[in-house]
């Protein structure tokens, strides 16, 4: 018999053991699900990544965009050799910017690399008044670096300062207006396109396509600095690999320091040189089947710290004798610097673009393939203004130097071994020309004592920041940024650094940021041609040769020193984390008044008799080979009655395709291939060739080519634009001329 006491107490301790242990999982239940939403919420932005080998950090959220910004490709100055001459006539390779946002969930950075010369302070306030009006803040002077390829075949006319405006007849609306609309547009298609992705670090070295232009003013470096390199021009090229999280590539960037002349200063088509070559090559392969521009991988090549380094590896010689050119002022004895010129590697100015942009598309698509180093971290970004002619450096315990108001030296007129000047100047000139003193002080006014004393020994040829009629020749506001993706610095330079500017700059800024522990193993790369145009920076020991670099040097001997100076403060400010301490410093001017444009409206178009436009004036012949070049000319209006032509075509080559009796295009103007030339003839009328350089990988088959334009006539006292379009005939491409 069970007493009921025994039961009664054997019943209830049950009970109590069992809603123990029913509040205690309820308890574990409730944690665990806090704990996976915070997880939840803190590290899964979108889908899971899969499993991989070692451990995975959190990642990106990456976008990467590519738009084209192609100006008027006819009557413009072409933006780099400075001569007005040099005037636009066709497209060999249309511009693009490319642009790439990393955004780590607190702080976005953006880097932006376009296929002009330069970018200039105006090009670079328009574009942010620009994002500032679609995104309010999320865009701003400090996250946003702009960056030029440096390619001297760009539409001329951004600037809005008179000695750029006078070598580029103006400032330029429709010149201005595809470069801020283009890049803009760059930035919202990698807004648009943003996603969790990861980035990965690579670099190697490419030693057979660059050369130093310079060696007399390398050499007048210290020794012991010199013996620290192999080289005397930077042969590094760093590559940062984009995936989404399922390791697919969505883009790559890269930078190498090397001159975007390969296309010559006899040049006269648009064209994007040999970087930007490198950039078509690598997003052809990574966008199979995608006509040139389109396709969702990017590929950016961004200059560096090039000032001293061209293309031209066989090096000058005197064109007129074959003999070489003097080795201290680039010059030969009959023709002056004019006939003192470096040559590329290739057969002509397009061999040689070919050759130096597949060296270096090839060995950055060997490093993006082989890039494992994962970045991590947090992202951070420095910004300044800086009235770069009034900074003061401490160089040591007694001694201070100080910069200059901008000032143009005697061997700025001499030119390069890239392109020489056309006047009896030469490099390394370190005293006046009495006749072109004089008639520069007929002209323009004297140097002040105080300018040519700051410049010493720089012989003053212009003294830019005395002269300000209409406008200021010569920018004083510059901006100074860096902006950090984990463990890689990106310098943003707003010039020419040389080689050795460049060294000491990477090294100043490595010490700096890892001078408080924060950084480890730090990457610094120099991003030249960034935000504002302020031509070279050499060494102090560089600038007392003064060759065409040291006499570009506009703010004086100390402008590295000063340069160093405020690079570091930045520097410092991210390594301490104190960014938001930093003033703001001087704004730079907009200028809304005196700014002039010297090109005058395009005329109206006229044709032969009994023609219309787009009428073929020299056919195709019927049949062609692989490797063959097709040739058809139309008679055509001056594009620039086209107006906006981003994202257009000037021509097509069409494949005919049988099994669907349509027309397919499998090339237009952006492609390597295609070269569209346009001719001004006389009284008005002017025509466009249409090369098609046939690869040895075409499809045999039947093609046209197609020409699209426009021209303008009076009716009445109203201009109307039209639109035309030409055909030439059909012809085959085979492999064989015979038939059996």
């Amino acid at each position: 018999m069970v007493s009921r006491k025994s039961g009664c107490c054997g019943v209830s301790t049950l009970e109590a053991t069992l809603a123990t242990l029913f509040v205690l999982m309820t308890a574990v239940c409730v944690t665990l699900i806090a704990l996976m939403a915070t997880w939840k919420s803190h590290t899964d932005p979108g889908p899971t990544p899969p499993p991989s080998p070692g451990p995975q950090h959190r990642p990106y959220l990456i976008g990467v965009g590519r738009a084209d910004i192609t100006g008027p490709p006819a009557d413009i100055p072409l933006m780099g050799y400075a001569n007005p001459q040099q005037t636009a006539a066709g497209i060999h390779t249309r511009l693009y910017s490319r642009a790439f946002i990393i955004d780590d969930g607190g702080r976005r950075v953006v880097f932006v690399t376009a296929d002009v010369g330069m970018i200039s302070q105006r090009l670079r306030l328009e574009v942010l008044q620009a994002l500032q009006l679609k995104y309010g803040d999320l865009y701003r002077q400090d996250n946003v670096v702009l960056s030029g390829t440096h390619t001297h075949s760009g539409p001329a006319g951004y600037f809005q300062y008179t000695l750029f405006m006078i070598t580029s007849k103006g400032y330029i609306k429709a010149s201005i207006e595809p470069l801020v609309n283009g890049i803009v547009k760059s930035v919202d298609i990698a807004h648009r396109n943003m996603r969790p992705g990861r980035i990965y670090l690579n670099r190697g070295e490419l030693d057979d396509s660059s050369l130093n232009r310079s060696p007399h003013s390398y050499l007048n470096n210290p020794e012991d600095e010199r013996d620290r390199y192999k080289w005397n021009t930077d042969k590094q090229v760093l590559v940062l690999k984009f995936t989404d999280l399922d390791g697919d590539g969505i883009g790559m960037l890269s930078w190498f320091a090397v001159h975007a002349v390969s296309m010559n200063y006899t040049n006269q088509m648009v064209s994007s040189d040999n970087m930007g070559y490198a950039s078509y090559l690598l997003e052809q392969d990574k966008n199979p089947g995608a006509l040139p521009g389109q396709g969702g991988f990017v590929a950016g090549f961004s200059s560096s710290n090039l000032g001293d380094v061209s293309p031209n590896t066989r090096g000058p010689h005197c064109v007129n004798t074959g003999l070489p050119c003097d080795y201290l002022n680039s010059s030969c004895p009959v023709g002056g610097s004019k006939m003192c010129l470096a040559s590329g590697p290739g057969d002509d100015m397009f061999d040689s673009t070919r050759i130096i942009g597949h060296n270096i598309y090839r060995k950055a698509k060997q490093l993006y393939a082989g890039a494992v180093e994962e970045l991590t971290g947090s992202l951070h970004a420095a910004h300044q203004w800086v009235n770069m002619t009034d900074v003061t450096v401490q160089i040591n315990d007694t001694h201070t130097v100080s910069t200059c108001k901008p000032a143009l030296g005697h061997s700025f007129a001499a030119g390069t071994t890239d392109g020489g000047g056309d006047l009896n100047f030469t490099q390394g000139a370190v005293e006046g020309d009495p006749f072109w003193d004089g008639i520069r002080d007929a002209l323009l006014g004297q140097p002040s004592n105080q300018t040519q004393e700051c410049h010493h020994p720089k012989p003053i040829l212009f003294s830019t920041g005395e002269m300000n009629w209409p406008l200021p020749w010569h920018p004083q506001i510059v901006d100074i940024q860096i902006v950090t993706i984990g463990s890689v610095a990106v310098v943003a330079v707003p010039g020419e650094m040389t080689t050795m500017s460049g060294r000491r700059l990477r090294e100043t800024v490595k010490q700096e940021l890892e001078s408080q522990g924060t950084f480890r193993d730090t990457q610094v790369v120099i991003a030249g041609l960034s935000n504002v145009y302020t031509h070279y920076i050499t060494t102090y020991e560089e600038y007392q040769v003064q060759r065409y670099e040291g006499a570009s040097t506009i703010y004086g001997p100390h402008t590295l020193s000063a340069y160093l100076h405020k690079y570091r403060g930045l520097a410092r400010a991210i390594a301490q984390d104190r960014v938001s301490e930093l003033p703001v410093g001087p704004q730079p001017p907009f200028f809304k008044q005196n700014l002039f444009n010297l090109v005058p409206a395009a005329p109206v178009d006229r044709k032969p008799e009994n023609s219309s436009f787009g009428d073929v004036l020299q056919q195709v012949y019927p049949i062609y080979r692989q490797g063959d070049v097709v040739s058809v000319t139309f008679v055509a209006g001056n594009p620039r009655h086209s107006g906006d032509i981003r994202d257009k075509t000037f021509i097509t080559v069409e494949i005919y395709d049988n099994r669907t009796e349509t027309w397919e295009v499998v090339h237009t103007d952006a492609s390597w291939e295609t070269r569209f030339h346009w001719l001004k003839g006389s009284n008005r009328q002017s025509n466009a060739t249409v090369d098609w350089h046939i690869p040895l990988s075409a499809s045999s088959g039947s093609y046209r080519i197609k020409h699209f334009g426009h021209y303008k006539q009076m009716k009445g006292l109203r201009p109307v634009i039209t639109p035309y379009e030409g055909t030439s005939d059909v012809f085959r491409v085979t492999s064989s001329f015979y038939y059996k």
